[in-house]
Order: C-alpha cells, then sequence, then structure tokens
C-alpha cells in the first residue's frame, strides 16, 4: 500500500498462509508490518500461519523448563510469556492492531484475545473458558470442577509503541507429545489437549472462518489481502 491511509479506511486486513511459514520469516514480516502500521502506509493486519516443529521463548522463559533442548530448533522470542510449542496441526494467529488506539490497556487487549478464541470455538460446539491468573484458553477435563483443565489456546503478545504483534495458537490436531519437551507455558500443573483430542474434527477452514467471523463481532470489519511470504518445510512425520 503506496499512499497514507485516511480515516475511512478501518478495515483490518485478513490473510492466511497457504503453506508452513518458517518462524523467523514470520517474524521479519510481522515486524516489517509493524513498522508499516506506525508510518500509516499499512492497514492492521491478522495473519493465520502454519509453522513447523518448534519451541519458542518468550521474554519470562526460564531455562529450566526447556526440557528436550535437542527435540525442535529454538526461537527467542519477543513475545511475552515462557516456552510454548508450534508445529503442525496447529493454528498460529499473528495480530497486528492499534491497541493504543482500541484499548490503551494490554490486559484489555489480552482478554479481547480471549473473548475473541472462545466465541470461535463456541462455534464449532466447543465449551471454552478462561482461569483466573492463567493467560490463555482452557477447556475442562471432566464435569467436575476438581479434574481441572487443559490448555486449548495459548497467547503471548508483544507491543511497540502500541502497535500489537504475535498472538495466539490453537491447538487443531497437532501431534500433543511434541509439548514434552518443555513447560509449557511455564505451567506444572495443567496439560494441553486439542480439538482433535476433544471430538472436534473440523478442518483448519472450518476454524479459520469461524475466527473471522468473531473477529469481524468484536474487532470490527476485515478485508482479504494476501501476503508473499517463501514457504517453509515441514519436517518428515511432522
Amino acid at each position: 500500500m503506496s499512499q497514507s491511509l485516511t480515516d475511512a479506511d478501518l478495515a483490518v486486513d485478513w490473510a492466511i498462509a497457504r503453506a508452513p511459514v518458517a518462524y523467523d520469516m514470520a517474524c521479519a514480516v510481522m515486524a516489517a508490518r509493524v513498522d508499516a502500521i506506525l508510518a500509516g502506509s499499512a492497514r492492521e493486519l491478522v495473519w493465520l500461519v502454519e509453522h513447523p516443529a518448534l519451541y519458542t521463548a518468550g521474554t519470562s522463559a526460564r531455562p529450566t523448563e526447556l526440557l528436550d533442548p535437542e527435540r525442535f530448533p529454538v526461537y527467542r522470542s519477543g513475545r511475552g510469556g515462557r516456552f510454548t510449542y508450534h508445529g503442525p496441526g496447529q493454528r498460529v494467529g499473528y495480530v497486528m492492531l492499534r491497541v493504543g488506539m482500541r484499548y490503551g490497556d494490554v490486559r484489555a487487549y489480552v482478554a479481547a484475545l480471549e473473548a475473541w478464541i472462545i466465541d470461535a470455538l463456541a462455534a464449532l460446539g466447543l465449551s471454552a473458558e478462561t482461569m483466573a491468573g492463567r493467560v490463555g484458553v482452557w477447556v475442562a477435563k471432566g464435569a467436575a470442577p476438581a479434574q481441572g483443565h487443559d490448555k486449548i489456546a495459548a497467547i503471548g503478545v508483544r507491543l511497540r509503541r502500541w502497535v500489537s504483534s504475535h498472538g495466539f495458537s490453537i491447538n487443531v490436531a497437532p501431534d500433543l507429545g511434541h509439548y514434552a519437551g518443555i513447560v509449557p507455558c511455564g505451567i506444572h500443573d495443567g496439560g494441553v489437549t486439542s480439538l482433535a483430542r476433544l471430538g472436534v474434527t473440523d478442518s483448519f477452514a472450518v476454524l479459520d472462518a469461524a475466527l473471522r467471523r468473531a473477529f469481524e463481532a468484536r474487532f470490527g470489519p476485515t478485508s482479504t489481502t494476501e501476503l508473499a511470504v517463501p514457504a517453509a518445510a515441514l519436517p518428515a512425520g511432522g
């Protein structure tokens, strides 16, 4: 987009990567887009991607929580939070919004991301919730509260001059055994789960459509766009 945006140009660009994206490439794309948003030469963006198997370390990551450092590549990340996993079968959403203009408060923004994901999962027939003192989206293991909860979606954000980057990941049908190499998000007493494990067999396309509808209901209109990004190969066996 070569010209400055007008006040009427409020739609958020919505892009879906059609092939896996390397993590370092995704970070470079996000950084460039944040620069453009700050310069007024690009619109806000939601970018849905899938990554090859890897671990990322947020700004609060502790070395002792990386249990198997040789298992997958490990990337230092500028997002908040601790260690997390990305890989095949997981939908990652990178969200570049003017948080200062929309919320003026990072906690309100994170809460909005959680509510958005909960709305989208509800459209797939899954009841999800937040948990006091923990960031992310969770599902109950059973009918009784004492049975605990498993995390279905992780959230980690970064703000630069009140424009966000990074975002969330939702486990659609990843190999949950890959989480064994880390303490996910630093939480020792909570597990992780996936839509597939919970019996929700909807495709990425169905989830993506639900995410878009829920986003528009909470954040405003979107406009389909394409990002030209080189594809990254998924390793054999996922």
